[in-house]
């Protein structure tokens, strides 16, 4: 008989740490966490990730993609939404620039794999969450002028990556600068 008094006692202590929460709701401005989507959005944290877009330096998408067309996210890509095609040049060679470049959010599972295979940091994880369509075909398939985001929108969701990813890369461009004028120089005394 002794375990019928305690019937209800793990409802009833529940339902204390409840109200302790609610009551501390009204005091403390950083549990208020209702917002009033959408004319009020959630800043979301850095590490968030929704859906893949493609990087570009300086001011034009197509000109400065810093996709090289190596294909290695549509091969590791395990749902296989990413479709690749290489652009060729009058005579029909094939020239790293991609022509076309889909991804099929629908599909997509926000893996991540794409951005971690990818050797030239074109690929990264956007923070966007808004991709609702009336067909499965009107905005589901992002193409490479909609998945095109400057550097600096990537220096704006993820400011401690990116600064990262800028020095990566900026060494990398040093020390194939510095190995080309090594080369030149050993080409002209040589």
């Amino acid at each position: 008989m002794k375990g019928v008094a305690f019937l209800g006692l793990g409802i009833l202590k529940g339902m204390v740490v409840t109200g302790k929460n609610w009551v501390r709701s009204y005091f403390d401005s950083d549990r208020l966490i209702t917002v009033e989507y959408p004319e009020a959005k959630m800043q979301l944290p850095e590490n968030s990730r929704n859906f893949p877009f493609l990087v570009f330096d300086g001011d034009n998408a197509e000109a400065n993609l810093r996709c090289t067309s190596c294909k290695t996210c549509e091969k590791e890509c395990p749902p296989k939404c990413i479709r690749i095609v290489t652009a060729k040049d009058e005579k029909g060679k094939p020239f790293k620039h991609p022509e076309v470049f889909d991804i099929d959010i629908s599909t997509c599972m926000s893996c991540q794999i794409c951005v971690e295979v990818c050797p030239f940091d074109a690929i990264k994880m956007d923070s966007a969450y808004e991709y609702a369509a009336i067909t499965r075909f009107d905005a589901l398939v992002l193409t490479k002028r909609e998945l095109a985001k400057p550097n600096e929108y990537y220096k704006k969701i993820k400011p401690v990556e990116a600064a990262e990813v800028d020095a990566r890369l900026e060494a990398d461009r040093k020390k194939k600068e510095e190995a080309s004028k090594k080369k030149a120089a050993a080409n002209v005394g040589g």
